[in-house]
């Protein structure tokens, strides 16, 4: 896929855990790990307004578009 989520770099940067981010964001865990690892086939703009929110970045810190 050409879309990379970089979701695991920016959560190393924040130091915040897979599970603490999932509660504040209000999604499962398990739905976070299928966006962390490339699984997701799409995402809602709430969500990524909730993540965005919670590490205070930006979409373009998260979400990157490589060519195949």
């Amino acid at each position: 896929m050409a879309i990379i989520v970089n979701l695991d770099v920016m959560m190393a940067k924040r130091k915040i855990s897979s599970g603490e981010l999932a509660e504040k964001i209000g999604i499962t865990p398990a739905n976070l790990s299928i966006l962390k690892n490339q699984k997701a086939k799409a995402v809602r703009f709430s969500t990524l307004n909730d993540i965005c929110k919670a590490l205070e970045c930006q979409p373009g810190d998260i979400l990157e578009y490589q060519e195949d």
